[in-house]
């Protein structure tokens, strides 16, 4: 079961967006991922964290929920879930409850992969 921060949790109460329970649904996914993943406030969105931040949502965004991984140009991605072609940041997108579901275990991955790149360096 995900642990949740109290301060995370105090946000989504007041998040008033179409995609809340998808967001949610997410955030739960990149925690599930690893016990060492963590998650605050940043930018005034939920960010998640382990040795630097991961990733932090795109909270206006109402078509779909969706995740920028603030260093996701350095981060394996077989599955081809990141979105985008600058330097450094990535985005994934999850249309829908099932959606998430198809592309969780790639959401997975990319947080392993982070922790794995962290804890080599």
């Amino acid at each position: 079961m995900a642990r949740h921060d109290p301060t995370v949790d105090a946000w989504f109460e007041r998040y008033d967006n179409p995609q809340r329970e998808l967001v949610m649904a997410v955030r739960d996914a990149v925690l599930e991922a690893d016990d060492r993943v963590t998650e605050t406030i940043k930018w005034q969105a939920p960010t998640f964290v382990y040795r630097g931040n991961i990733a932090s949502f795109y909270p206006k965004s109402k078509a779909h929920a969706s995740l920028m991984f603030h260093r996701g140009a350095e981060l394996p991605d077989p599955e081809g879930l990141l979105e985008g072609e600058g330097d450094v940041s990535r985005v994934a997108k999850f249309a829908d409850p099932a959606d998430l579901e198809r592309k969780r275990e790639a959401l997975q991955a990319l947080v392993r992969a982070w922790i794995a790149a962290r804890d080599a360096g």
